[in-house]
């Protein structure tokens, strides 16, 4: 028997923030999506998207990066196209890191921090990091395969205390 939950095909990660006026460090967040095998769910991914990358297949693709959170609108925006992925991966993770190039910064140093997850014009989750205000990277939302063409989604907001690089090889242990 087919699943009668649709779940999610296409979905947008988008980021907001504003720009550093008070001197000290640029702020400068990157969202980053890791993708995961069903025979490592939950270790090391098969693959990241983030600035400098993106999917092998082109499923997840970074369309938006700003270095300051200058101008109007989302700064940052990833979309995920989760029913195209190869039926090898059964989890995505989405996380934000802050770049430590110029000096320690966590969110709660970064004036109106939001993330959308939506898809389509439906909103599925906004969060503003006000849980996770002391780290300096955290997961949003992950993404997990049910059926072969049924992905659903649900929060994780959890917080980490490192580098980019490090949050790298610790977000799928979230969840």
């Amino acid at each position: 028997m087919s699943s009668l939950n649709k779940g999610v095909e296409k979905v947008e990660v988008a980021l907001k923030w504003d720009p550093n006026t008070g001197g000290g460090p640029v702020h400068d967040l990157d969202v980053i999506a890791a993708v995961y095998g069903a025979g490592d769910p939950a270790g090391e991914p098969a693959y990241l998207v983030h600035f400098e990358s993106r999917s092998p297949d082109g499923t997840i693709t970074l369309s938006r990066d700003s270095r300051t959170g200058q101008g109007l609108g989302i700064d940052e925006s990833m979309l995920l196209e989760l029913t195209r992925l190869a039926p090898v991966y059964t989890r995505v993770v989405v996380g934000v890191a802050i770049q430590q190039g110029g000096g320690r910064v966590v969110f709660g140093d970064v004036a109106s921090t939001r993330v959308i997850v939506k898809e389509g014009y439906d909103e599925l989750f906004l969060d503003d990091f006000t849980a996770v205000r002391g780290s300096t990277a955290a997961t949003v939302v992950e993404f997990t395969r049910e059926a072969p063409d049924t992905w659903v989604h649900r929060p994780v907001v959890r917080g980490f205390d490192c580098d980019p690089d490090s949050f790298t090889r610790l977000m799928g242990t979230c969840g």
